[in-house]
């Protein structure tokens, strides 16, 4: 294979880089921002998700902006988004130009998480087209990976460290930018607009010295085969919500894709940071750092790759299961801290008149976004504990009184806002690391999976657009409300709660989604022919091999025993 096809797969896929990282950076940078910008839980929660309801709505656009502009062209403006994004994230003065640049980079991410993986479809050979396709895949999780160490690196600064993890996502976006000045335009979208000639010059670049002529000829041929295929039909939603087989597998499709961010993955990679601390990681260095040792989530999705060979239903079965009970783990953790949680044994003068000094230990108070815990520890036992309300007057969230230095040494007082000191510390961090093992190759890579094979042609555009809609709209709803559900559940309830969740998504799996492997794609539109929640039923044949014979275009399904008797 040409190595220039590589260099294609390269400088797209740092638009997934891009993605990742600046999902994954506010993290580590949100310790230090709440701290120097004094933020609510709200202005947490809008500075994480506004960037996740931006690019939802660009990606809405971004199939209108591939057709009229080209895939080339989207990629340029998606680096210069990310590049005006990052500048002003790194000069903000105040919270509000800091969530014009979220906003502004979560458009980028929109167009690019859109254009990227089509522009590396249409310039790969067809042999090569899913290994590197999933170069944009694990650019994502790459780009989370380093986005964690690059906060630990800052977290060393004594202020503005958060500029600095923030406003590096610059210098991927100007280097993508700068390279697609100089690369080609996909040419599926050349001969789509006429410019056949053109096209065959670009193709013949791409695939170096081999002939080009069947791969042209074949692309020509789909090219017009669509344009019939859509020319005079109804709209293909509602060709999908009349056709019973089909809106089906959008419901189970759409349904994966809702259980997916329900089951709270988004809240662990956009609030880990501040999980930890709420666990009673003291240090925000070490709670960072602790941040970029369970993020490479990009080993466990490539040992998804390996394991498929169980089946979808069963890995999906098996991560929802191992989800389930990390979370329950990890709502256990936070129980434990609550149950052993420090008393109040000082209430001191109330310069606010907050309901502050009311609180008798550390767990009510540290719910409290207005009051934080103030007390000694001498290595074995805290004591002198206090609950004090926040300086709002500082924009580090200080205290008063005796806690107002913020300082930790021997005989002097912690300051301990939004966390309460505690043991069971690693519990949460073995919950975290093995909620994203299990996470990864089941739950994290199936839904996507699933939703390109269960649609039939006509339909797997706008049924894939239609799932992964509903998979940003969820992403948005959990993390805009993570931390108002942490305050007035607790933490450990809001870990139940998801939870909770994914049992139902254990439930819909169980009843609703079929066992799609070793099928043709032209034959799984058969699995969808009854009942909503009887398309499991192909798969519960107590552990025997099952097998299946066409009459008449419907699928019949067979026991080992049943298969040997037909002819």
């Amino acid at each position: 294979t040409p190595s220039f096809v590589y260099v294609l797969a390269f400088f797209s896929a740092l638009g997934g880089f891009l993605f990742g990282y600046d999902t994954g950076v506010v993290s580590g940078a949100m310790l230090p921002l709440k701290k120097e910008m004094n933020l609510s839980n709200l202005w947490q929660e809008l500075l994480v998700s506004s960037t996740v309801g931006a690019a939802a709505i660009s990606s809405l656009s971004g199939g209108y902006l591939n057709g009229w502009l080209g895939r080339r062209i989207c990629i340029l403006i998606a680096s210069f988004i990310f590049s005006v994004g990052g500048a002003i994230l790194g000069l903000a003065p105040n919270k509000e130009v800091l969530l014009l640049g979220r906003v502004t980079v979560g458009l980028g991410i929109g167009i690019a998480s859109m254009t990227v993986p089509v522009y590396i479809a249409e310039v790969s050979p067809p042999h090569q087209r899913g290994q590197l396709v999933t170069i944009n895949s694990l650019f994502i999780t790459g780009g989370q990976f380093i986005a964690s160490l690059i906060d630990g690196a800052f977290s060393y600064l004594r202020h503005n460290s958060w500029r600095y993890m923030l406003a590096l996502s610059v210098v991927p976006a100007v280097v993508q930018f700068t390279g697609f000045i100089f690369l080609p335009e996909s040419p599926r979208w050349l001969l789509q607009k006429g410019q056949s000639q053109e096209a065959r010059v670009v193709l013949s670049r791409i695939r170096g010295d081999q002939s080009i002529d069947v791969e042209y000829e074949t692309i020509k041929t789909s090219i017009e085969e669509e344009e019939r295929e859509a020319g005079g039909e109804d709209p293909v939603i509602l060709r999908i919500l009349r056709h019973g087989p089909t809106r089906r597998a959008l419901m189970v499709g759409c349904g994966l894709q809702m259980f997916q961010q329900l089951s709270g993955i988004n809240t662990v990679m956009y609030y880990s940071a501040t999980i930890l601390q709420m666990a009673g990681i003291r240090d925000d260095r070490l709670a960072i750092w602790l941040t970029a040792a369970t993020s490479p989530n990009f080993v466990p999705t490539l040992l998804g790759v390996w394991v498929d060979r169980l089946g979808r239903r069963k890995l999906t079965l098996g991560s929802l299961l191992g989800t389930g009970l990390s979370l329950a783990l990890l709502a256990v953790g936070f129980l434990l801290s609550a149950q052993n949680s420090p008393s109040i044994s000082l209430h001191p003068l109330d310069p606010e008149n907050s309901t502050c000094s009311l609180y008798e230990n550390c767990q009510p108070c540290m719910l409290d976004p207005l009051c934080g815990f103030c007390y000694r520890d001498n290595g074995t036992a805290v004591y002198d504990s206090s609950c004090v309300p926040v300086n709002q007057t500082y924009t580090n969230l200080a205290a008063w009184g005796r806690c107002s230095n913020q300082t930790g040494a021997a005989g002097e007082a912690f300051w301990a806002y939004n966390y309460c000191p505690t043991s069971y510390s690693w519990l949460v961090l073995l919950g975290l690391l093995l909620y994203l093992a299990f996470f990864a190759p089941g739950m994290g890579t199936m839904p996507w999976t699933v939703n390109s094979e269960i649609y039939p042609l006509w339909a797997r555009s706008t049924g894939n657009a239609c799932s992964s809609g509903v998979n940003w709209i969820f992403n948005v709803l959990v993390s805009l409300t993570f931390l108002h559900v942490a305050e007035f559940l607790t933490y450990q309830g809001a870990f139940f709660l998801y939870a909770g969740l994914v049992v139902l998504g254990l439930f819909f799996v169980l009843g609703c989604l079929p066992e799609t492997q070793g099928l043709q794609l032209e034959d799984i539109e058969s699995l969808f022919s009854g009942p909503l929640c009887s398309c499991g039923a192909s798969s519960r044949t107590n552990g025997q091999n099952v097998q299946y014979i066409r009459v008449k275009g419907s699928n019949y399904y067979l026991s080992e025993s049943d298969a040997s008797e037909v002819d």
